[in-house]
């Protein structure tokens, strides 16, 4: 596996972003424009409106899982990165960070991660500017 920096370090899942949610999108698309053409036409309603809930709930269902899914490793990361922190400081995380900062703080490697938690919470740093400050990178190659 390549290594992994800033610049490469965005996850794509290529079946589920380039082909799963592009044909649900599509799928959506020519339900509606099915159902406008029965609608105009005035045949029956019925299975167009039928097609149209179910790729809008197709939709919504690739979202809420992929979220959900997301959701879950954002609460491991944060539990993995608050005993990583107290096994070298003997402290928590500052309580102001947020799961995202946290999530972005995961990169950072073990000499670097105090002192960039530290300015993360003082100075309110976005995850990309977490990111960005971050000298030795350290892969997280698990997430997906």
């Amino acid at each position: 596996m390549k290594e992994q920096n800033y610049s490469n370090h965005t996850r794509w899942v290529p079946i589920f972003h380039f082909f799963a949610l592009p044909l649900m999108f599509i799928m959506a698309v020519f339900s509606v424009r099915l159902l406008y053409k029965h609608y105009v036409l005035g045949w029956g309603m019925m299975m167009p409106a039928l097609f149209v809930l179910s790729s809008f709930l197709f939709v919504l269902v690739g979202f809420f899982a992929r979220g959900f899914a997301l959701k879950a490793q954002d609460r491991a990361i944060r539990a993995e990165e608050n005993l990583r922190y107290y096994a070298i400081s003997g402290k928590l995380l500052d309580s102001r960070l947020t799961t995202a900062q946290i999530v972005a703080l995961r990169f950072a490697p073990n000499n670097e991660l105090l002192d960039l938690a530290h300015l993360a919470a003082e100075k309110s740093l976005s995850p990309k500017e977490i990111k960005e400050a971050i000298k030795n990178w350290k892969g997280d190659y698990h997430r997906v």
